[in-house]
C-alpha cells in the first residue's frame, strides 16, 4: 500500500509539473504575442502618419525635426524588439519579424544620416512597403494567443 501511495504521489507531482510548464509556456506565448502586436501597431501608426509628415517636412522645419525624432525612436523600438527572447512556439515568427526589422533598420539608416533626416532619401525609400510586409504577419501573431 505504501508503494502504491508513493507511486501515486510521484505521478500526481509529475503531472502537476508538466501542467505548470504548459501554463508557463502559454503565458510566455501570450506575453510575446502582446509585445509583437504592440511593436507592429507602433510601426503601423508610423506608416499611417508618415506620408503627411514627409509632405509637411518639406516646408516645415519643425515637422522635419519631429519626423527625424520619430525615426530615431522607431530605430530604438526595433532594436529592443529584436532582442526579445521569444517562446518556443513563436521562434519562427520572431525570426521572420527580426529579419524584416533588420531590413527596416537599414532603410531607416539610409534616410537618417548621423541622426539627421535626409528627406529626399526618405521620400524614395521603401520604408512604408517594408512596414506593410511586417504588419502582414499580425494574423500569425494573433494565433499565438489561442
Amino acid at each position: 500500500m505504501k508503494k502504491f501511495m508513493l507511486l501515486l504521489i510521484v505521478l500526481v507531482s509529475a503531472s502537476m509539473l508538466g501542467a505548470c510548464s504548459w501554463f508557463q509556456e502559454a503565458d510566455q506565448s501570450l506575453k510575446y504575442a502582446d509585445q509583437a502586436k504592440e511593436h507592429i501597431q507602433t510601426l503601423s501608426d508610423f506608416a499611417e502618419q508618415a506620408p503627411q509628415m514627409i509632405q509637411d517636412a518639406a516646408t516645415d522645419p519643425e515637422t522635419k525635426k519631429q519626423l527625424e525624432n520619430r525615426l530615431n525612436e522607431l530605430k530604438k523600438d526595433i532594436e529592443q524588439f529584436n532582442l526579445i527572447n521569444a517562446p518556443t512556439i513563436a521562434k519562427d515568427i520572431h525570426a521572420q519579424l527580426v529579419e524584416k526589422n533588420k531590413i527596416l533598420l537599414q532603410e531607416i539608416n539610409q534616410a537618417v544620416d548621423n541622426g539627421h533626416l535626409a528627406l529626399d532619401r526618405l521620400q524614395n525609400s521603401p520604408i512604408l512597403a517594408t512596414i506593410s510586409d511586417i504588419t502582414g504577419l499580425i494574423n500569425r501573431i494573433e494565433n499565438l494567443g489561442l
